[in-house]
């Protein structure tokens, strides 16, 4: 079983995969999510020292047009 460090790590991987899918930059997200660019970089880069809400993935996803349960997959 993985713990849950894993987890988040893994989401913020796969928003820059998504993200880049969309072709939407850095900045795109952060508008189109209420987020600043600096926090959406790094979230994708892990400077993020916490760990992100759920609520915050349940954003990103909606503004990615997928399911939360794409960010969690490998």
């Amino acid at each position: 079983m993985k713990n849950g460090d894993y987890y988040y790590l893994l989401a913020r991987k796969n928003i820059k995969k998504y993200r880049t899918q969309a072709n939407l930059s850095q900045s795109d997200l952060a508008e189109k999510t209420g987020f600043t660019y600096q926090y959406i970089r790094d979230l994708e880069s892990i400077k993020l020292t916490r760990r992100p809400r759920l609520d915050t993935l349940v954003i990103i996803a909606n503004a990615l047009n997928i399911d939360i349960k794409q960010l969690l997959e490998e």
